[in-house]
């Protein structure tokens, strides 16, 4: 009798192709039983040869149970470690020319509109969003999604910013002044569908008097007029109407109403900040690192190959292994769309790069982990989901000598299968005769 081998692949039989009926005469047939643990660890084969009629070979058949062919779903999981913790770190930096004069502690969390540090005892109050102030907003008209986040945050904080300026619109900003003007609105240009017009038309606050004169040049300064800008999808405009909020909003900041912004006032977070770690001592140079910030909410940071991150999707369900065996619920919130590359352990070697992308699963049940700040978990992801499909146990799989698979029934007949999907020990099969509640053998 020769013995012909099955490949085999993450100890799983290999490729089936379908195989006719044996025929019903006296020859000799090999049967092996692929016996798959269910963690897939490996396969082992069972040979049985056929002799002589009225042999038993009770001798080499492996033991076998009665199980019923079942109509299930059959899920195929893949799992990967991965990192709880508050996510990634920020490092804040302060002014230049300042001394630090008031810090929070570890663990605190600032949210929208409340100071994360002080300098010179002005405060840098937190707004969410994600473009940093990169300027000095002081000028009437600038246009910015830096001015964007002022607004959306003052009107989130319950002030009242009047209207913006409609994308498409075009705004000529006015020259600065020492402090902030509200005298009057941005000199617009195109037609703003979101507001409606003054008494003298376009280009005045409606509470306005017409026919009020443009402010003039300071003396000294240049006086070529500012080139007009076009507002665009997600800008905001310095209004008049939005400077007044912002000298509305400073006293309770505990900043001085001048209706200027500078771009120490504001550190621009995601979302409410925790403070992970404080660098700076009261009295010190605010322009080195002052503190860390995370997020608030704990997630998990899995690293996933570049080429297999495919497989994954925003908002998949997973479950998450804690480190007390215990399992909690989880979704995906989120893939990175920068690629990392790791060089080798040594630093600086000739191998090729390990290309990732982060995957970040948010928890459904923040109650689960809120004893732990930091720890190695496990998560698995659901690779692949079959619905409705009839599954045996792995062991009910026999492999044929002249290839192909079937399964047994008590009887002795043979009934030849396809195969599917592989998972958790059982096996996904299709082939006629097949159906729900076909009793078959299985190794046990």
């Amino acid at each position: 009798m020769t013995e012909h081998s099955e490949s085999e692949r993450d100890g799983r039989p290999g490729s089936v192709r379908r195989q006719r009926a044996p025929r019903p005469r006296a020859r000799s047939l090999a049967v092996a039983v692929a016996v798959l643990l269910t963690v897939g660890v490996g396969a082992g084969l069972v040979w049985a040869g056929g002799g002589k009629e009225g042999d038993t070979g009770s001798e080499q058949r492996p033991r076998t149970t009665i199980v019923a062919v079942s109509r299930t779903d059959l899920s195929d999981t893949r799992e990967m470690e991965g990192t709880l913790g508050f996510g990634a770190a920020r490092i804040v930096k302060g002014s230049d020319g300042g001394r630090v004069t008031w810090l929070p502690a570890v663990g605190a969390s600032v949210t929208r509109g409340k100071q994360l540090y002080r300098v010179n005892d002005r405060p840098a109050v937190v707004f969410y969003g994600s473009t940093p102030l990169y300027r000095t907003l002081d000028t009437i008209g600038s246009v910015g999604r830096d001015v964007r986040v002022v607004a959306d945050n003052l009107k989130a904080l319950g002030y009242d910013i009047g209207s913006q300026p409609a994308t498409g619109t075009t705004v000529r900003p006015q020259a600065p002044a020492s402090g902030a003007s509200t005298d009057e609105e941005p000199q617009t240009e195109g037609k703003d569908p979101t507001a409606s017009p003054g008494p003298s038309g376009a280009g005045k606050s409606a509470d306005e008097p017409a026919g009020r004169p443009s402010a003039s040049p300071r003396p000294g300064t240049d006086s070529t007029p500012p080139r007009a800008v076009t507002v665009k999808e997600g800008d905001g405009v310095l209004t008049a109407s939005l400077i007044d909020a912002i000298k509305r909003w400073q006293p309770k900041a505990g900043m001085e109403p001048t209706g200027v912004l500078d771009v120490n006032d504001v550190v621009v977070t995601t979302g409410a900040a925790r403070v992970g770690k404080v660098n700076a001592q009261l009295g010190t140079d605010a322009s080195a690192d002052l503190l860390t910030i995370t997020a608030t909410t704990k997630t998990v940071t899995i690293p996933v190959d570049a080429l297999d991150v495919g497989s994954i999707k925003k908002g998949q369900k997973v479950s998450v292994t804690l480190p007390d065996q215990s399992a909690t619920p989880g979704k995906v919130s989120a893939i990175s769309t920068i690629i990392q590359g790791a060089a080798d352990a040594e630093g600086g070697g000739s191998g090729d790069p390990s290309q990732q992308l982060n995957v970040t699963v948010s928890l459904q049940d923040a109650d689960a982990v809120q004893d732990v700040d930091a720890a190695k978990v496990q998560v698995q992801f659901a690779a692949e989901t079959r619905k409705g499909v009839l599954t045996v146990p792995v062991g009910a799989l026999l492999a044929l000598s002249e290839g192909g698979y079937a399964l047994r029934t008590p009887g002795g007949k043979l009934l030849p299968v396809e195969t599917g999907l592989f998972a958790k020990g059982l096996v996904e099969v299709s082939g006629p005769g097949i159906a729900a509640g076909v009793k078959v053998e299985s190794a046990s």
